[in-house]
């Protein structure tokens, strides 16, 4: 008998634990009954999402009606909030079919985030790992909110959708040599400090997995690997991975150029 999530790119790795498991065409969802949004996120970034072939984001937000009604959230939820409808599996990941695109406005793949957070911070982490992707051969990521035990969790007004902490990304990345890396960030549910870099929010990802309880790439059993769950270790090269993205830019629109 197949172990159907293990026909998944994305679970090359291991996926964590949820109540509900959602597959799209390009990423998976781990869906949460109690909280009304996605317990985590998981994709293989496409290294040549460079090539975008739509010329903007559908903006196709609407609710998941693979969840039953009584554990998901729905559009008015946000509306007037405050809160914006934050991406896991980011909109400009999946840019190169509207299809695609249209499937991470699916509510199931939103949570509640605090605008200058969305918008600032977390948005410029989703950019560096797009980057980061066109410098190994696979870059896997799981994302997720954290709720912390002991503070008080607040609602979106007038509905049961809670407001995460913070949220989490953590990140394995494959050369052609096998050696993978590992990173991972929590950041926190609002506008970052003044100055603040994403290099400032790398954390062990044993840390993620306590927050978050979840066991996080969990078919990974070399021991080189389990040691480096416990260090946060250094960030990639920010300025190599803009250079390899220019790289397969340039590469891809001189593939257009001949084919048009």
């Amino acid at each position: 008998m197949f172990d159907v999530p293990s026909l998944r790119p994305e679970s090359h790795y291991g996926l964590p634990s949820a109540d509900l498991l959602l597959y799209n065409r390009a990423y998976v969802v781990g869906y949460s009954y109690l909280f009304r949004q996605p317990r985590w996120a998981a994709e293989v970034i496409d290294p040549q999402n460079s090539r975008v072939d739509i010329d903007d984001r559908t903006d196709t937000f609407r609710i998941d009606p693979r969840i039953p009604p009584l554990f998901r959230a729905e559009l008015d939820d946000y509306t007037g909030s405050g809160f914006d409808r934050g991406h896991l599996i980011a909109s400009a990941d999946r840019r190169t079919s509207l299809l695609l695109n249209s499937e991470t406005f699916l509510l199931s793949n939103m949570s509640p985030q605090e605008p200058k957070f969305n918008r600032q911070i977390w948005r410029t982490l989703e950019m560096q790992v797009r980057d980061l992707a066109t410098m190994y051969e696979e870059v896997y990521v799981v994302c997720g909110p954290l709720f912390d035990v002991g503070e008080t969790i607040a609602v979106l007004d007038s509905s049961k959708v809670p407001i995460p902490h913070s949220f989490f990304k953590t990140i394995v990345a494959e050369p052609t040599s096998g050696k993978l890396a590992l990173w991972s960030f929590v950041i926190q549910n609002k506008a970052a400090p003044a100055g603040a870099e994403t290099r400032d929010f790398l954390v062990p990802t044993e840390e993620v997995e306590l927050r978050a309880g979840l066991a996080l790439w969990n078919r990974i059993e070399d021991p080189r690997f389990m040691n480096k769950k416990k260090n946060k270790g250094r960030m990639w090269s920010l300025r190599k991975a803009t250079e390899s993205r220019q790289r397969m830019e340039d590469f891809m629109a001189e593939i257009r150029s001949r084919t048009f």
